[in-house]
């Protein structure tokens, strides 16, 4: 990979690059985790959960490792170890208010680092998957098959099937979560669902960017969104599209250099977060939005 040499000739450039069935199931599977992310990460940073999608992101890691020890394939690790995380998370105590501070993360932390543990003990019996720690951790789109695209294709439309169905109300629970539940609005049942959406998301992500750097494309993409607009339908469409663009320029960028997947992805979101920012401070200065 490291001979590939970059031309500038972009036409000739992605025809060989997706002259490798790799690099083209990459970019299907990209595009999946992209819109997925992009979609319930702009409800996590509306809801204040980010330390919950972290804790669901970190556990993909000794789910994959614990997979390979058992001698099944890591997609089914990520999901396994990521949805029973989001179960236990469900039925923690809930926090007052927004977000999952309180209790509720002192809790989420003891899982967190419990399962981190699990995983440190997977890779150290099966000492075959050292050389893959990296590529759990940080990522990698070499290997993925026509087979994992589908699942994750799957696995992404029921997801997002369920989040349109529970979308509005999650909206009203998440902006206002006592007002709503004063309306009759299940909040605490709507926070267990969002849950489980959110480890499946993690689980997904995870299988691109690596378990440590999945909110390159959960958090920043959303986050950035949230600076430019308050709108929900176009915060919803803007974080996607620039989890789209962080994903492919990474997948661009990582097939050119030696460097993985995971950091160019977290590069390309992160300085997207800073522009955003730095816009928003200047149109605040300026007068031309309110402070």
């Amino acid at each position: 990979m490291t001979s590939v040499v970059f031309s500038w000739n972009l036409v000739a450039d992605f025809r060989d690059m997706w002259a490798y069935p790799f690099m083209v199931n990459a970019f299907r599977a990209g595009a999946v985790v992209a819109v997925l992310a992009g979609c319930v990460g702009w409800f996590t940073v509306l809801r204040r959960e980010t330390f919950a999608g972290h804790t669901l992101s970190a556990v993909g890691f000794p789910g994959a490792a614990g997979a390979a020890l058992v001698g099944v394939g890591s997609t089914a690790g990520y999901f396994g170890f990521c949805l029973a995380a989001a179960l236990v998370l469900a039925v923690l105590p809930a926090p007052a208010g927004r977000g999952s501070g309180g209790p509720r993360a002192a809790l989420t932390g003891t899982v967190q680092a419990f399962l981190l543990a699990c995983g440190y003990l997977f890779t150290a019996l099966y000492k075959g998957l050292l050389g893959g720690v990296d590529a759990l951790l940080f990522g990698s789109f070499l290997g993925i098959t026509a087979t994992q695209v589908a699942v994750l294709a799957a696995v992404a439309a029921a997801v997002l099937a369920v989040l349109a169905v529970v979308g509005r109300p999650l909206l009203f629970a998440s902006a206002d979560p006592d007002v709503a539940a004063a309306r009759g609005v299940p909040v605490r049942a709507l926070g267990a669902v969002f849950l489980l959406l959110l480890g499946a998301t993690a689980a997904e992500v995870g299988q691109i960017t690596g378990s440590l750097l999945v909110f390159a494309l959960l958090v920043m993409p959303a986050a950035t969104a949230q600076q430019l607009t308050a709108r929900p339908a176009r915060g919803l469409l803007l974080s996607v599209l620039l989890a789209l663009a962080a994903t492919w320029l990474g997948l661009l960028a990582a097939y050119y250099s030696p460097c993985p997947i995971g950091f160019y992805v977290s590069t390309f979101s992160f300085g997207g977060y800073v522009l955003a920012r730095a816009a928003r401070t200047a149109a605040r200065r300026f007068g031309a939005v309110p402070a």
